[in-house]
């Protein structure tokens, strides 16, 4: 397949169009429960089983017939003899007689015949005979079959997002695998020969390669499954060597540097002679230069970002993110806009898509949200200390303090 190079510079919503039609979602299986979190199920999630499976005990106490302890009070209190006992796990009694009491523990099933449970506080503890000095009403402290959930309710519905809560229930009624589509593998690679490994010596001209970490731990967050691969250096035949080795782990790849119009540029020149990766920009600050395609007799999916860390993060947000939950079958793709107050006053390119990093502050009356760090598309500690990006549009040039815009929040699940 070849993919067309577009002639100009192509908008952030075209692109991220690009990129969604050519992303399917990845195959669906039987996985354990505990790995499924995080991700949709693919269809209607019915119970096997009622529950609570069987009457059972919601107190330490005695288990009783009710008209035997109905007139109980502290002044005339009822001695009935314990004919047994019931803990959870260890039934052995599975009917009483009137007249009796069986002492039952919380969650064990009650025997038939039983019809109200005495909690161990309103009695005297007795073993051989217990004395009990108040009346519960009838059905009290006794979880019923089926309350909570009956055989065939559907517990969760196609696309509902298994949590700790869902994944509690699921295990109560004994499903211990469900169907969902995997995380994707996202393997991370990034270029440059002044790239050191953190931890590592520096040369007088080399850096540490910061974007590797960056975008693996985005990848994370996103729910997917991160491989970060050390820096290649600036030679095209090595790039490809490592990228080839990489593709049989890989859902999707992703790189970053080298997709610019220098002499260096390894991605771009390793990648644009395969034909099937269009590399162009797009009309956005920071992050213009892009590139999106598929690699590999399986075209597996490659995005080539920008080499500032800046670029590379924004990028990712915009267009990494959105693939990876349309291959989860996660909804919504992107992030949702929320709108908050400027405190102060910032500029913007006409033409471009501005994404500011600012630090938004919910506030009774009104959100805000403040710039933070500065302009330039390097500058890590300013994009650390944000939480959000300050999204302007492509016919801003300045907007004043106290102008609500739109901001994207990057730490809420969208």
């Amino acid at each position: 397949m070849s993919s067309p190079q577009p002639a100009g510079p192509i908008s952030v919503d075209d692109h991220l169009a690009l990129v969604l039609d050519r992303i399917d979602a990845l195959p669906a299986y039987d996985q354990p429960l505990l790995e499924t979190l995080g991700l949709p199920v693919v269809a209607d999630v019915v119970s096997p089983l009622s529950l609570p499976i069987f009457d059972n005990s919601a107190m330490d106490g005695y288990a009783v017939v009710f008209r035997d302890v109905a007139e109980a009070t502290a002044e005339r209190p009822v001695h009935l003899p314990v004919v047994g006992e019931i803990a959870a796990g260890q039934t052995s009694i599975y009917a009483m007689s009137p007249g009796t009491a069986v002492r039952i523990m919380t969650g064990a099933p009650v025997p038939a015949g039983c019809d109200a449970v005495v909690p161990v506080e309103w009695t005297d503890d007795g073993v051989a005979t217990v004395q009990i000095s108040r009346a519960p009403t009838e059905g009290q402290h006794i979880r019923r079959a089926g309350e909570d959930v009956k055989q065939g309710d559907v517990l969760l519905a196609a696309g509902d997002r298994i949590d700790a809560r869902r994944a509690g229930l699921l295990a109560s009624v004994g499903i211990g695998r469900v169907s969902a589509r995997p995380r994707p593998r996202v393997v991370i690679m990034s270029t440059g020969s002044e790239l050191v490994e953190p931890g590592g010596d520096l040369a007088r001209d080399q850096i540490y390669d910061a974007n590797s970490f960056l975008l693996a731990a985005a990848a994370k967050n996103a729910g997917a499954i991160a491989y970060r691969v050390a820096a290649t250096p600036d030679d095209p035949e090595t790039f490809v060597e490592v990228l080839s080795d990489q593709l049989v782990r890989a859902d999707v790849v992703v790189t970053s540097g080298g997709v610019s119009k220098g002499t260096h540029d390894v991605v771009k020149e390793a990648l644009s002679a395969l034909g099937t990766v269009s590399f162009h920009e797009v009309a956005m600050q920071p992050g213009k230069p892009q590139g999106f395609g598929v690699i590999g007799e399986d075209e597996t999916p490659i995005f080539t970002l920008p080499g500032n860390p800046v670029s590379a993060y924004i990028s990712f947000e915009l267009f990494v993110v959105p693939a990876l939950r349309k291959m989860m079958g996660r909804t919504p793709l992107s992030r949702s806009l929320v709108r908050a107050e400027l405190t102060s006053t910032v500029g913007s390119l006409k033409g471009k898509r501005q994404f500011l990093r600012g630090h938004f502050e919910p506030r009774v009356g009104g959100s805000v949200v403040t710039p933070v760090g500065g302009a330039g598309s390097h500058l890590v500690n300013g994009l650390a200390q944000a939480n959000a990006l300050i999204v302007l549009g492509e016919d801003v040039a300045t907007v004043q303090a106290g102008t609500a815009v739109p901001v994207m929040l990057l730490d809420r699940d969208f």
